[in-house]
């Protein structure tokens, strides 16, 4: 199980090609994603124990320079938040949607972290700005009360770095919307 996750996003594809390598050399982490994003980013996401992401993600930073878009280090990562940037996360319960629109990779993971530690919600998916021009969002789902707790907490984290573009709460969602999603 996977505790500890940290990311670098990089407006450079070379750059952060370069920063992965030299992420991976600083200290005993394990990539688990390290690719393109739209419009032309670089993400290099990391798991590990705490330090050894902390020492990781600030070589990517410094490296990284002018270059990078944003980071993180998730010290007690959620179990639901990597199956659901898989996609892997198939719930049938759905009562309310909260969806949270960011820019960047890096603040919608945080945001969608912390929406999930902070309401009785379950992460439906994380779209990762892959062919939505860099956006990123999540939807999850739960009591319509939890989902907009879980919303709001999760979209402060985004705002806070500026980088929220939208958030929304749809407490009951048309099935034909529940199943255009799956």
């Amino acid at each position: 199980m996977i505790h500890a996750i940290g990311l670098v996003e990089f407006t450079s594809i070379a750059q952060g090609i370069e920063c992965a390598d030299i992420m991976a050399k600083t200290a005993d982490v394990n990539i688990l994603v390290a690719k393109t994003t739209c419009p032309g980013k670089y993400i290099v996401l990391i798991s590990g124990d705490v330090s050894a992401i902390q020492q990781s993600v600030n070589a990517g930073i410094e490296l990284g320079a002018e270059t990078v878009v944003d980071s993180f280090v998730i010290p007690n990562v959620h179990p639901s938040i990597l199956p659901a940037i898989s996609g892997a996360n198939l719930l049938k319960d759905i009562k309310a949607l909260g969806i949270i629109e960011t820019y960047s990779v890096a603040s919608l993971i945080e945001a969608a972290d912390s929406a999930v530690k902070a309401g009785d919600v379950e992460p439906l998916l994380l779209h990762l700005a892959f062919g939505i021009g860099g956006k990123s969002y999540t939807i999850v789902t739960g009591e319509v009360a939890s989902v907009k707790a879980a919303v709001e907490t999760g979209s402060a984290v985004a705002s806070a770095k500026g980088l929220l573009i939208r958030k929304v709460v749809i407490p009951r969602p048309s099935k034909q919307l529940i199943e255009s999603l799956r």
